[in-house]
């Protein structure tokens, strides 16, 4: 049998737990059965997942006795908004879902958030579980509770923070995915490191490839090392008033980035987070909080492994420094009307809340997006 790794997000009674391993959705029965108070899941997927994982779930929760109706719904971040989750909250009213059923997102982050957005608001709470088949989900967004949608303002601005029962993390689903979305969940593997890891960022820099290129061991370490990581933040900090907010790192840039291409596939979120970490590292360079040698090192690293880490390397779009801002400052970060960075004084070192200065905040702008 294929290792699994077990970890624990501990918030007293709704704690639950997370596993990361081979064929989880071959096994999905035995896991999630315990946890059902009706023997009956809807699975919520998108159309691209749905052709990989949906049947292959199906089967393995009908042979554990365990009834099953699935949605299918549009793949990519538009997915994400007020009309889709009208439209999956209608078809789950028309299921007849009690607050007894039970939600299973099978998908990347936008099912998992939007599906976790419907079971906190459809009749006022129902039970999901997240069963993340990218990367980024695994290592990011199926943790923690955060569920949401977008809005022409920003990302995920309307949503609850709202915890699952059970993460299944099967790493097989991992197969399926194309370079592109490895390196964009990797991204956010990196981050744990600098965040306060030094010793798993080195490790990163020795095996990274390994982890993107699909070495079983060295992908579930790092996945695991992760999902702990996330856990033990949430565990202290669950609303993010406080340690949390570290989990931004990169992301108040990264999402500038990302709003000004329009949330679209130009620039994956993973791909938004790889420059943001860049260039939180070079602004803490020049406030001469940081060693210069551990931003060129993340820098470094970032690159060898093939993401980007300039917003130069989106060619033909132009960039200025106060369309950047402006966006930053309708992040949902934003507090008392001033943008919070989270910053570094080294690799492994990060700190939060940083305020900038807007004249500073130009400058290295200015620097990152100069041609």
């Amino acid at each position: 049998m294929a290792a699994t790794d077990h970890i624990t997000v501990d918030l007293g009674q709704r704690s639950y737990d997370i596993l990361v391993g081979r064929n989880l959705i071959n096994t999905a029965a035995e896991h999630i059965g315990p946890l059902l108070g009706k023997r009956h899941v809807v699975i919520v997927t998108d159309a691209h997942v749905a052709r990989l994982h949906l049947e292959p779930l199906e089967q393995a929760l009908k042979a554990g006795g365990i009834a099953v109706d699935s949605i299918i719904l549009p793949a990519g971040e538009a997915t994400k908004s007020f009309a889709e989750l009208e439209r999956l909250c209608g078809l789950l009213l028309e299921l007849k879902v009690e607050r007894s059923s039970t939600l299973v997102a099978l998908g990347g982050g936008v099912i998992g958030d939007l599906t976790g957005f419907a079971a906190a608001i459809v009749l006022r709470g129902i039970n999901f579980i997240q069963m993340p088949t990218t990367l980024l989900a695994q290592v990011d967004s199926s943790v923690g509770g955060k569920t949401g949608i977008n809005m022409p303002h920003g990302k995920n601005l309307v949503g609850a923070f709202y915890q699952p029962r059970l993460v299944l993390a099967d790493t097989g689903t991992l197969d399926t995915l194309g370079r592109r979305e490895l390196l964009a969940g990797y991204a956010e593997i990196v981050k744990y490191g600098l965040i306060d890891e030094p010793d798993f960022f080195t490790w990163l820099e020795t095996n990274g490839l390994d982890v993107i290129e699909g070495d079983e061991t060295a992908r579930r370490h790092a996945i695991s090392v992760s999902c702990r990581a996330k856990a033990r933040i949430v565990g202290t900090d669950e609303r993010e008033s406080g340690a949390r907010a570290l989990l931004n790192l990169g992301h108040t840039f990264g999402h500038a980035l990302e709003a000004e291409c329009g949330f679209s596939d130009e620039l994956l979120h993973g791909e938004g987070v790889a420059i943001g970490m860049v260039m939180a590292f070079d602004l803490s360079a020049s406030l001469g909080l940081c060693p210069l040698e551990d931003s060129a090192r993340v820098q470094r690293h970032l690159a060898s492994v093939g993401l980007p880490t300039s917003p130069l390397a989106l060619q033909g779009r132009v960039w200025t420094a106060e369309r950047l801002i402006e966006h930053m400052g309708r992040d949902k970060k934003v507090k008392d009307g001033r943008i919070g960075f989270v910053l570094a004084r080294g690799i492994g070192r990060c700190f939060h809340p940083a305020q900038v200065d807007i004249g500073a905040l130009t400058a290295s702008l200015n620097a990152a997006i100069a041609a």
